[in-house]
């Protein structure tokens, strides 16, 4: 039997190296969860799995479970006498996460360990900037690197207008545009495919998501259906899915989210222009309304800035419990999300100065 090249499915020394650690057990990659039952690949090739009830126990929440684009521990990589055990969850480089939908504050792994986030957005009846940033805020906060992907340009009658806008609140993130009802529509996506790279699929259904993927794929490995009469696209995905590409690389496709709350995010990356206004406000704890010497104002006023951004902003703050603090409370706890502690921010900082050294 051909042994499989999991470096191909994203294997890094980062996982090895954790992974030596467990002795008796086989390295593998959730490629897809049904429920309870995953389908992982390990170095025998795709296998299915079932989580040990100790993992199952130690579980505080649902994001202690595996999840698609996890690296795990397995007992066996072959399943003829019964489906294997994942033992053990790798710590992950990256992983996207929501607030689960409804009122429960469960957050919930939408794709682990991925190196890019394309967030799609179609223009056409898709198109909203507050939506795109709200996927920003989450991508940016997952440790992986965002990419806006606007899919169905066919459809769009003012593509340069709508450019325009998605630049608005694009700051330092590339946009690429799509069109899959050309052979060669795709082909702008291409640059950010490379071996051992993975790239998670999230965005609104009927995006164009699946339709991207079955294109680099080269055949239809995906269901997609028609454009609906009021031009929003049909939901087609119904669960999380790792797929090699022929040429290399790793997508994950997601289901579409009707639903977005943030559990945390990113907002110093995703609203780095307000942010940086902020810090020329007169007052430090400027809540940006009635102040005096507000920079936020002036550059609205001045035409520099949107109303409907700095609402947006204030909106997303209060939902991840930003509302209320001032520029020191705010910058701790920027720091406790990001670092756990400033403590464990002061170590992160030397371990890179170490590293920079050895260079």
């Amino acid at each position: 039997m051909n042994k499989t090249d999991l470096r191909s499915y994203g294997l890094t020394p980062f996982f090895e190296q954790e992974a030596a650690s467990y002795k008796g057990l086989f390295i593998a990659r959730v490629c897809e969860q049904h429920r309870n039952l995953y389908r992982v690949v390990c170095e025998n090739g795709e296998i299915l799995a079932v989580v040990s009830g100790k993992l199952a126990h130690e579980a505080n929440d649902s994001t202690g479970f595996p999840a698609v684009g996890d690296w795990v521990m397995i007992d066996r990589i072959e399943d003829s006498s019964g489906n294997a055990v994942i033992h053990h969850v790798l710590r992950r480089k990256s992983v996207f996460t929501r607030k689960a939908a409804g009122t429960s504050h469960e957050r919930q792994v939408v794709a682990a360990n991925i190196d890019l986030v394309f967030i799609c957005m179609a223009l056409n009846a898709d198109f909203n900037l507050r939506r795109l940033e709200r996927y920003l805020s989450i991508a940016w906060d997952s440790m992986a690197t965002p990419v806006i992907v606007l899919t169905k340009a066919d459809l769009c009658a003012d593509l340069e207008t709508k450019l325009a806008q998605v630049s608005t609140v694009s700051v330092g993130t590339d946009v690429v545009v799509c069109s899959c009802m050309k052979d060669n529509g795709y082909q702008s996506i291409l640059p950010y495919i490379e071996r051992g790279k993975t790239i998670a699929f999230i965005g609104s259904s009927g995006v164009g998501k699946s339709t991207l993927i079955n294109r680099l794929m080269g055949k239809e490995v995906l269901d997609t259906k028609e454009i609906r009469s009021n031009g929003k696209g049909r939901h087609t995905t119904t669960h999380r899915q790792l797929l090699l590409l022929p040429n290399g690389g790793i997508v994950i496709d997601t289901p579409g989210m009707r639903e977005l709350q943030l559990d945390s995010a990113n907002l110093s990356r995703s609203f780095e222009d307000i942010e940086a206004l902020a810090r020329k406000c007169k007052y430090r704890d400027c809540s940006h309304t009635t102040e005096p010497g507000c920079a936020v104002r002036s550059a609205i006023e001045a035409g520099e800035l949107a109303e409907e951004r700095l609402e947006s902003y204030l909106k997303l703050q209060k939902e991840i419990g930003y509302e209320g603090l001032n520029y020191r409370q705010l910058e701790q706890e920027k720091i406790k999300r990001m670092f756990g502690s400033m403590g464990e921010m002061k170590q992160a900082k030397r371990f890179v100065k170490k590293k920079n050294q050895k260079r």
